[in-house]
């Protein structure tokens, strides 16, 4: 099935409903964003000879052209290919000729800084902020979708590449649907009053969400900032009422410093997703806290976007089950239609609460890398994927996370998970943020070190974080070093580049 469908079918069921919205003020009707997707779609089949299975990709900042950008790719049934706002021009090139991409959307910025960098591709640049593609949009070329199979690639999502050159993910139409129904069962309902705000790069899992709501004929909102400012998403909060953000564990944390610093409540927010990172304890708890029954947690990969696990919003929110801090400690049970177990090296399946390897099964699990057997081979075997994450699941199916399997730490022949270093740490009053790391050692094959932000006009010594962890955790996990740092590094997403730390030492 073709994603421009979906669209198709809201713009005949609510054409004068509100659809784009730019901050507040909305430039797009269904009926308009249907039209204007359509004949840019027909113009990119009929000069560009774009068709089905063909690339093409977008480099730019979040706009309401992008998501019109994208749709008229679908009509013309071939696959997006978002690529990080935030990447290096070269980065994006080596991207685009290696999916093959007959086009790339880009904006003035991307644009400039992609000028030069494609010569030999054959690879033509359209601005969404110029006038041409305003005159697409505004053409009297019309067409209806490009016909679909599920197995028909419409996503093509290049991974970080933190261990190498980035590896795209297939990501098929059967996929697609496939969240979206979990994401409607499991994780949060949607209507056509709600709006989706884009403050998260439309290239990842923000834009990834923008089919259920296309679905349900609701609203699409990119803030003026074309980013995630927190005062600026509670004032889109009170203006829209039923404002739904997906956003990293970082941008929630913000989200609550600014709302304890200017009283505000979260009014008009109605769901916070979030994922992409470790979400630690003490800050979910302060999150509810401070704006209450809001929030939802998902785990997923670019290999099962968005679509692994579950913990709803009456689970984080529970304070009377037995085990509520474990399980809001865990990223939640499986979605519908995922199978999930823990597995050491050999794929055998290992009893409750004993850690291994994540493996998940599923129609929503990608169709492999693209043109790239090896790694396909390597990720996907006898019929599960294999995400390099290492968790545990308890008796009741909840699944916690400890790290990914390149981030464990062996010291002294025993395993150490950063993950629990860090949420002890994080206990102590005087610690902001903080990450751990493995660092080579001839005696203990490595040491855990932690880099630590402390909190404004805090001061805290080695020797009490040391008297801390001895507390909670057993000896043999604690820091052997502390580097204080003013700021963890971090890519666009929030999440932190262990990398960069290793990098460091």
């Amino acid at each position: 099935m073709n994603p421009a469908n979906w669209l198709i079918e809201t713009a005949k069921t609510f054409p004068e409903s509100p659809a784009l919205f730019k901050g507040t003020e909305c430039v797009a009707t269904y009926h308009d964003f249907a039209r204007q997707a359509a004949a840019i779609g027909a113009t990119l089949q009929r000069q560009y000879n774009i068709k089905n299975g063909d690339r093409v990709a977008l480099f730019a900042t979040n706009s309401t052209e992008y998501l019109t950008a994208m749709y008229a790719i679908w009509f013309a049934g071939a696959a997006v290919v978002p690529i990080n706002a935030k990447l290096h021009p070269k980065e994006a090139t080596w991207i685009i000729a290696n999916c093959g991409a007959k086009i790339c959307f880009t904006d003035a910025i991307h644009g400039q800084e992609l000028d030069g960098q494609l010569s030999g591709l054959e690879t033509n640049l359209i601005h969404l902020d110029g006038e041409a593609f305003d005159a697409m949009g505004n053409s009297n070329a019309v067409m209806e979708p490009i016909a679909l199979n599920n197995d028909d690639m419409v996503w093509l999502f290049y991974t970080s590449g933190t261990t190498g050159k980035p590896k795209g993910v297939m990501i098929t139409s059967a996929n697609v649907q496939a969240m979206v129904d979990a994401y409607l069962k499991c994780v949060d309902d949607v209507t056509s009053k709600d709006t989706a705000c884009y403050a998260a790069p439309i290239s990842h899992g923000a834009g990834i969400y923008n089919f259920q709501h296309v679905l349900k004929g609701a609203r699409h909102c990119v803030p003026l900032s074309g980013g995630f400012e927190p005062s600026e998403i509670f004032e889109l909060g009170k203006a829209h009422r039923k404002l739904h953000l997906f956003a990293a564990p970082t941008m929630v944390k913000r989200l609550i410093d600014t709302a304890k610093t200017s009283d505000e409540t979260g009014e008009g927010i109605k769901t916070i997703v979030y994922g992409g990172g470790p979400m630690y304890l003490a800050d979910i708890i302060e999150a509810v806290d401070v704006m209450g029954e809001r929030f939802c947690q998902i785990y997923g990969q670019g290999e099962s976007p968005m679509c692994i696990t579950v913990l709803d919003r009456a689970h984080v929110t529970d304070r009377q089950h037995p085990k509520w801090r474990e399980r809001l400690q865990s990223v939640g049970v499986a979605q519908s239609g995922v199978r999930l177990k823990i597995a050491d090296e050999k794929g055998i399946s290992l009893p409750a609460n004993e850690t291994g390897e994540i493996l998940v099964q599923g129609p929503s699990v990608m169709k492999g890398y693209w043109n790239n057997p090896e790694a396909s081979a390597q990720t996907l075997r006898d019929g599960w994927l294999w995400t390099g994450d290492m968790g545990s699941l308890d008796s009741d199916g909840f699944l916690t996370l400890k790290d990914r399997s390149k981030d464990l730490i062996i010291s002294g022949g025993s395993n150490v998970y950063p993950r629990e270093v860090e949420e002890a740490l994080l206990t102590h009053p005087a610690v902001r943020e903080v990450s751990v790391v493995g660092k080579p050692d001839p005696e203990w094959g490595e040491i855990v070190v932690a880099f630590i932000c402390v909190k404004d006009s805090n001061r805290v010594t080695e020797k009490e974080l040391d008297g801390h962890c001895l507390e909670l955790i057993a000896r043999f996990k604690r820091p052997k070093e502390y580097v204080f740092i003013d700021e963890l590094p971090k890519n666009n997403y929030g999440k932190v580049l262990k990398t960069e730390l290793r990098q460091r030492l």
